[in-house]
């Protein structure tokens, strides 16, 4: 059974950083591309990161509106992908997911995803 744990949430300061963990049990995720998402209170789940599988080439894709403060990367000796967070926001605060699919590259249709970690930025 595949199952995707998210932690490493919590209360923040504007301008501050956080590091994002998700573990995986029941599947590797070098074989999967990975991508994080999050969704904010009354808002749309948006993806803010991916990195695609290392069967690709890895590379990894930011939309705009976290370019040059997100960075995702993988630990594959503890099956374990990260988003460190920094110059953190107030409109960051959200909940953050993980997800995963057996696909090389980003943009494919996630099939596993986790319960979420929630991130809080304020004074």
């Amino acid at each position: 059974q595949v199952q995707l744990v998210e932690s490493g949430g919590g209360l923040v300061q504007p301008g501050g950083s956080l590091r994002l963990s998700c573990s995986a049990s029941g599947f590797t995720l070098d074989d999967a591309t990975i991508g994080w998402f999050r969704r904010a209170p009354g808002k749309e789940r948006e993806e803010v990161a991916c990195i695609s599988s290392s069967s690709s080439d890895g590379s990894t894709f930011y939309p705009d509106f976290v370019k040059g403060r997100f960075a995702i990367s993988r630990d594959s000796a503890k099956n374990t992908v990260f988003l460190q967070m920094n110059t953190l926001k107030p409109e960051d605060t959200a909940v953050y997911f993980c997800a995963a699919v057996e696909d090389p590259d980003c943009g494919a249709e996630y099939d596993y995803w986790g319960k979420g970690t929630l991130v809080t930025v304020t004074s």
